[in-house]
């Protein structure tokens, strides 16, 4: 049998973990609204509305992307209204990047839009597995900090 088989059910096994994580990922994404924005755009506007603006070069490392692609990327989203630029208040030869009001505003119905599809595949589980998965919570949120 197995390691992680033979394990108690209560220890925290991290292979488990992530394939759990990885199947409710991609459950998630089909809960994308419809033309939904890629999910690098998506990751970048989160990031800059959480984070405040940004360099290209620092969005381009935290996304893994190259420089070009990130500036490509900003570029489209700053044609969709959703990002713009704008001058360092503390270097006027930096130029930031961050997220709009129309941004925020898509930001927001995407995750109202993923949310009710969540609670659709929610509801299929017991009520003993919501009140874990709400137990869980605060040490989902921490961990993905």
């Amino acid at each position: 049998m197995p390691a992680a088989e033979t394990a108690p059910r209560t220890a925290l096994d991290p292979a488990r973990l992530t394939g759990a994580v990885e199947r409710l990922f991609s459950l998630l994404r089909h809960g994308n609204p419809p033309n939904d924005i890629s999910l690098t755009a998506a990751s970048t506007l989160w990031r800059l509305e959480r984070e405040g603006p940004r360099r290209l070069t620092e969005l381009a490392a935290a996304e893994g992307v190259t420089q070009p692609a990130m500036s490509q990327l900003v570029q489209r989203l700053e044609r969709d209204g959703v990002t713009g630029r704008a001058t360092d208040p503390d270097d006027g030869r930096v130029v930031l990047v961050h997220v709009t009001d129309a941004g925020r505003d898509l930001l927001a119905r995407r995750r109202a839009h993923r949310a009710e599809h969540l609670a659709a595949l929610l509801i299929d589980l017991s009520p003993e597995d919501r009140t874990l998965i709400a137990a869980a919570l605060p040490a989902l949120e921490r961990l993905a900090r």
